[in-house]
């Protein structure tokens, strides 16, 4: 696990900003309300769960991407200070730079 990687930091940054949906509800709801703009799976997660996700950013008129990360559950645990597979980031500015730092630091890439 490395604590050391950017996005890590600035996933945390939105989180105490209110910007970040954790777990399956929340991430669900985010994304039917049309507030999230990226989904972020832990590398963990299971396919059933990125496919209803997936289905769920699919049918809303906003386009919102969908990303794999390294991190398993149990790393954003330590990480983040919650257990959660799927994350939804809320902004459009953190979304765009959480997005290009998990591009460019990140081998599971979607």
């Amino acid at each position: 696990m490395n604590n050391s990687k950017k996005y890590i930091s600035l996933l945390g940054i939105a989180r105490r900003a209110g910007k970040l949906s954790m777990g399956h509800d929340m991430a669900l709801k985010s994304i039917k309300e049309q507030k999230a703009e990226i989904v972020i799976f832990a590398s963990d997660i299971s396919n059933r769960l990125v496919s209803e996700m997936q289905r769920a950013a699919d049918s809303v008129k906003k386009e919102i991407t969908c990303i794999k990360i390294e991190e398993t559950i149990d790393e954003i645990h330590c990480l983040l200070g919650y257990k959660a597979g799927v994350l939804t980031v809320d902004d459009k500015n953190f979304s765009t730079r959480i997005y290009e730092l998990i591009k460019e630091e990140n081998v599971y890439g979607n």
